[in-house]
């Protein structure tokens, strides 16, 4: 409900409110990296550059932030005491910078495009209504394992129906929206459906490789927010992607 609210405000407040939620996902995937010394705070400062350019700039903008990154995270190692593990220090920080900051970045420039809001809104509603019905299809029909050594309790009868409900979602959306084709609605449903659960896994063994069961505690029970929003971090690019190719 909060997210709706700032979705329909836009502007700066939507880009703020992205800034603040982005830099706490990126805050969990570095404790997460803990054991590989990411340079938190050049992540932190790229993340903020890139959905601050994406507000007030363009994606050329965005861009160029996430390159003036690398040179800037390769100063940060080396004022460091000590230069051993910097690649994988640099490829931790790296990691939260273009897997987190690139989303974040790309929701507020979704929302500067005609429809965006809407799109975000269709985008967000076929994504957690996917995951939904794809914890309880497997929990009433799964039987066999979708990545075992990923997820084990994910389920190949469970991904079936999340990617189900996740395009109907869409797609009924979509028949609310006369600037929206069923065509169009049905093919950004599509993306939602394969990108999100990819985006789940990809989280998942980012999270078994640090030997975490979950990325944060703001959720209590439920996780951390980057355990919320793994699968919106993937999607939500793939609505800005369709849909200025649609517009254009």
């Amino acid at each position: 409900m909060v997210a709706i609210v700032f979705v329909d405000l836009g502007g700066t407040p939507w880009a703020l409110f992205m800034l603040l939620i982005g830099l706490i996902c990126l805050h969990e995937l570095y404790g997460l990296l803990a054991r590989w010394r990411p340079v938190a705070l050049v992540g932190f400062a790229a993340l903020a550059g890139m959905v601050l350019a994406a507000r007030f700039g363009s994606q050329r903008e965005v861009v160029e932030v996430a390159l003036a990154a690398v040179p800037v995270l390769f100063l940060g190692v080396l004022t460091r005491p000590q230069h051993g593990g910097a690649t994988v220090a640099i490829a931790g920080t790296l990691l939260g910078i273009y897997w987190i900051g690139f989303a974040f970045a790309h929701a507020v420039l979704l929302r500067r495009l005609p429809h965006g809001n809407a799109i975000i809104i269709d985008v967000l509603v076929g994504t957690f209504l996917g995951d939904t019905a794809a914890y309880v299809g497997g929990r009433l029909f799964g039987r066999r394992p979708l990545a075992p050594q990923i997820s084990p309790n994910k389920t190949v009868e469970g991904l079936a129906c999340g990617m189900l409900i996740a395009i109907l979602a869409v797609f009924c959306a979509g028949l609310y929206q006369d600037w929206l084709t069923q065509g169009q609605a049905l093919l950004l449903g599509v993306a939602v459906a394969i990108l999100g659960p990819i985006g789940d896994l990809f989280e998942s063994l980012v999270k078994r490789d640090a030997g975490s069961k979950d990325a944060g505690t703001l959720f209590g029970p439920h996780g951390g927010a980057l355990d919320r929003l793994d699968a919106v971090i993937f999607t939500i690019v793939a609505g800005y992607y369709i849909w200025v190719a649609v517009i254009h």
